[in-house]
C-alpha cells in the first residue's frame, strides 16, 4: 500500500502572511491539528496547534527546555515562534514531506521519527498533492485479511522479489500472517517475511519458507525495493 492509497486529496492551506489568529480559527473550525504553509502552489513549512501553544504558554526563550521537548523536534528555536505573528514566522521549515508513490510503511517512520503528526504529499517539484495524516495510516492499518494477503502475494511476492506467487502460501488471520513455501535463495526466503511485516494491517509474521541457495540476491532484491 502506499501513501496515494490513503492520503487526503482536498488540502485546507495557508500562506506564509496568514495571521496567527486566522491559523487557530482554521484549526479550530476543521478539527485538524496542523496546515501546510504554501506559496506558489509549493510547500514551504507546516504550522501547527503545537506553535499555537507556545503564544498561549507565553515561555520565556530562556525557559523552554521542557517545551521543546514536549512539543517539537531537537533544534527548534521556541524563541522565534514565540515572537511569531504569522503562518510563516511561526511555521516549521522547510517540511517534512512525502511523495505520493512511497510505501505507507515510510510514511509512518518519517511521523514518529520526526514527531510530527501529519506529512503534506508532494510531487517532485514541492507542489502540494495531498496530505496523510497518523489517523490515516491507523485507518490503513484496519483492512481486511484478504488485502493484506492480496498485497502480500501481489506486491512483496510477485513485484518486489519475483517470485512465482504459487511458490509462497500466504495465510492470514486477524493480521497475523504465516508463510510456507519454498524459494531458490536464503535473501529471498529472509525478505519475504521482513517485507510482509511492513504491509499495512500486519500484526505478525511467522516465515517457514524453505530455500535452496546461499548466494547474493539478497542486494539485487533490497535494491528492487529501494526503487519502489
Amino acid at each position: 500500500m502506499r501513501v496515494e492509497d490513503v492520503m487526503t486529496r482536498t488540502v485546507k492551506t495557508v500562506e506564509p502572511g496568514t495571521h496567527l489568529k486566522q491559523v487557530a480559527r482554521v484549526l479550530t473550525e476543521l478539527d485538524i491539528s496542523g496546515l501546510p504553509v504554501v506559496e506558489g502552489g509549493k510547500v514551504v513549512g507546516v504550522v501547527s496547534e503545537a506553535d499555537i501553544l507556545v503564544k498561549e504558554r507565553g515561555v520565556h526563550p530562556g525557559h523552554h527546555h521542557g517545551l521543546v521537548g514536549l512539543l517539537f523536534s531537537e533544534g527548534v528555536d521556541v524563541g522565534e515562534k514565540l515572537q511569531a505573528l504569522t503562518a510563516g514566522e511561526a511555521m516549521t521549515a522547510p517540511a517534512i514531506t512525502i511523495t505520493p508513490a512511497r510505501p505507507v510503511a515510510e510514511a509512518a517512520g518519517k511521523m514518529i521519527d520526526a514527531h510530527v503528526n501529519r506529512l503534506p504529499v508532494v510531487d517532485d517539484s514541492g507542489t502540494l498533492l495531498g496530505i496523510v495524516t497518523r489517523a490515516d495510516l491507523v485507518r490503513a492499518f484496519v483492512r481486511s485479511d484478504e488485502e493484506i494477503a492480496r498485497e502480500i502475494r501481489d506486491d512483496v511476492v510477485l513485484r518486489t522479489l519475483w517470485i512465482a506467487p504459487e511458490d509462497v502460501t500466504v495465510v492470514v488471520e486477524n493480521g497475523a500472517v504465516e508463510l510456507t513455501g519454498h524459494v531458490t535463495s536464503k535473501s529471498d526466503a529472509e525478505l519475504v517475511g521482513s517485507l510482509a511485516r511492513r504491509v499495512p494491517g500486519v500484526v505478525s509474521v511467522t516465515s517457514d519458507v524453505a530455500y535452496d541457495l546461499e548466494d547474493g540476491r539478497e542486494a539485487q532484491a533490497s535494491l528492487r525495493e529501494v526503487k519502489r
